[in-house]
């Protein structure tokens, strides 16, 4: 919304007695610094030295530039700082602080581990067997 449609709103609501506002505070359009003139105004070409001239140009290195571009290989140092500290975490705080860093849905769940049961024995032994055959089938 623009300003001279707030203002022509507010004068319609304004109450029929009340005069204007007086021209001093009024902005008018004519003002030096209405919005519509910045933008119509001209910008006036700025004293500078003019960039497509090469007086006072630096001419650089190209064997330096190649330099400071060129990648540093930090494993030592890191390396060293790896090896630095060798404090392990209890299991239980490690395994707080990975179910913290899961996801919530099902897919970022880990798969319940299932206890796998060991095959039960049989509570009877082989003499067991033979004298329940004996007395049952009476089988010498």
């Amino acid at each position: 919304m623009s300003a001279s449609l707030l203002r022509r709103g507010l004068e319609l609501l304004e109450p029929p007695g009340r005069a204007k506002a007086p021209p001093g505070l009024q902005q008018g359009r004519a003002g030096p610094r209405t919005a519509g003139a910045a933008r119509r105004r001209k910008r006036a070409p700025e004293a500078g030295r003019n960039k497509a001239t090469v007086k006072g140009r630096v001419v650089k290195s190209a064997i330096e530039e190649y330099h400071k571009k060129k990648p540093v290989n930090h494993l030592r140092e890191n390396l060293r700082y790896m090896l630095k500290g060798r404090l392990v975490a209890d299991k239980a705080v490690t395994e707080q602080v990975l179910a913290q860093n899961r996801g919530r849905k099902s897919k970022d769940q880990p798969p319940e581990k299932t206890e796998k049961k060991k095959p039960e024995g049989t509570v009877f032994t082989e003499e067991d067997f033979r004298k329940f055959e004996r007395e049952y089938f009476g089988v010498p």
